[in-house]
């Protein structure tokens, strides 16, 4: 059996004007118990902020991918001389949120996918878009997501994410971990975590952790 099915009347959606579901997904029979999606979406703290409050999402950790383990540092990767990229991993359970839907907040909430190697005012390869997959079939499911949304004009301009393969994940220092809830008062969070949990909350509030359904 394929990890990747088409989703009948998955574009139903643009039509109504809302943001598209993909019409191909990974297969939650065929994928396992857990999967890892590993995406770079500018400052991790935000990134971080939004994959948290997904239902089926078990665990998000921030961290580098890109490069190696020898210059996998925050003050390093900040002066935006290394190929790492700021990241989370995401560990989801697929039978509860699908790897597809996981890309939909990704696009549709998390950054601004055509943004090439910035986010807002955080300029540098460090802060591009991207998706590392982990194998063929979460290649596949990206590859189609983008193209789709191209195709839906879900966007201004093109969609600049990179998808590349997932050659090590590299965890963060510690205090980067869950910091946009520690520190919500900070004026950067305040300023760009928060709207985007606030804009997720109001768009997807039947896939928070917690919801009825």
């Amino acid at each position: 059996m394929s990890l990747v099915c088409d989703l009948p009347g998955a574009n139903l959606a643009i039509a109504r004007g809302a943001f598209p579901n993909p019409e191909r997904d990974i297969d939650p029979a065929s994928a396992g118990q857990e999967q890892v999606a590993v995406l770079a979406g500018g400052c991790f703290w935000c990134v971080e902020a939004v994959f948290k409050q997904l239902d089926g999402v078990t665990e998000v950790l921030p961290g580098y991918s890109g490069d190696g383990a020898g210059n996998a540092d925050y003050k390093t990767v900040c002066t935006g001389t290394t190929n790492h990229a700021e990241v989370v991993s995401v560990r989801f359970d697929p039978r509860r949120v699908s790897y597809g839907q996981l890309l939909k907040v990704f696009f549709s909430v998390a950054h601004d996918p055509t943004q090439k190697d910035r986010q807002g005012e955080d300029r540098g390869r460090q802060y591009r878009s991207a998706i590392f997959f982990a194998d063929a079939a979460q290649q596949d499911v990206a590859e189609a997501y983008i193209r789709q949304l191209d195709a839906a004009a879900a966007f201004h301009a093109p969609i600049v994410t990179e998808v590349v393969p997932l050659e090590a994940f590299h965890v963060a220092e510690a205090y980067h971990h869950n910091y946009a809830e520690l520190h919500p008062e900070q004026g950067y969070i305040a300023a760009v975590a928060l709207p985007k949990v606030a804009k997720l909350r109001a768009k997807y509030a039947d896939k928070l952790k917690g919801s009825a359904t």
